[in-house]
Formats: structure tokens, C-alpha cells, sequence
């Protein structure tokens, strides 16, 4: 045990998140994502909402301040009748503006993500792939 972690980080997590580079991405994927046929390195948070660990993961390492838009959202399909809230959310938390991808496009970028998380998040369109900013401190 250590003091000073979020405890919904798991010593995978933590391994994945001290090996990340600056500029190097990882996904937050929600239930429904291909996470395990599209990742890399595959990590499970089953259980978890994609906010709680959003918050602890960012207590550990800062957006990238070099690019625009440091995180990206899968934008909803044409023909679904869904108004992601849980977009909010990240909003509050990142503090950051969030590019908007179509569907595939986010498909292939996750692919050449370090890690996608695979989360029990039950919000649809909840994905969010965040892009890893230099620790200075």
C-alpha cells in the first residue's frame, strides 16, 4: 500500500501510466468499446466508472500543454438519439478544450494508443483518449 494514490488505480495502471512518455495516449474505453481486439496492452478497471478514474489518473500526470486539443471523444452517430452527458464531466475534470473524432477515426487512433483501460462504464459514447503532458514537478 502507498500513500498518496487513488486506490481505484491498480499497480497495472500505475506500471502503464510511469511508463508513458510525453505525447503518448491512453483510452478510457466504456463497456461497449473493442478494448481487448484493439488494444496494445490491455488493462481492466471492470467495476469502475471512466470519471473516478479520470480524476485519479490526472492526479498523476498533466494533459499535454503542446497540442490543442491534449484529449479526443468518439462523436455520436448520425441516426443515434443520444446527448452524451458524461461529456460534461470530462469537461469539468480535464479543464481542457476536447477534439471530437468520428467513429472510426477513434477506432484507429486507440489502436496506436500506449493502453486502452477497459472500464465498467455504462454511458454511452463515454470513450475518451487522453494524451500524456511532461511531469515537471
Amino acid at each position: 500500500m502507498l500513500k498518496g494514490i487513488p486506490s481505484i488505480l491498480s499497480p497495472e495502471l500505475l506500471k502503464v501510466l510511469a511508463e508513458m512518455g510525453h505525447s503518448d495516449e491512453i483510452v478510457l474505453a466504456d463497456g461497449n468499446f473493442p478494448a481487448a481486439s484493439h488494444s496494445q496492452k490491455l488493462i481492466r478497471c471492470d467495476g469502475h466508472d471512466i470519471p473516478d478514474i479520470l480524476e485519479a489518473v490526472l492526479e498523476l500526470f498533466p494533459l499535454d500543454s503542446y497540442v490543442e486539443q491534449p484529449g479526443a471523444l468518439m462523436k455520436v452517430e448520425s441516426g443515434d438519439n443520444v446527448t452524451p452527458t458524461i461529456w460534461e464531466d470530462y469537461k469539468k475534470i480535464t479543464k481542457v478544450d476536447l477534439e471530437m473524432m468520428d467513429r472510426f477515426d477513434f477506432y484507429e487512433r486507440a489502436k496506436k494508443a500506449y493502453a486502452i483501460v477497459a472500464t465498467g462504464e455504462r454511458a454511452l459514447y463515454a470513450n475518451i483518449i487522453l494524451k500524456k503532458g511532461v511531469v515537471s514537478e
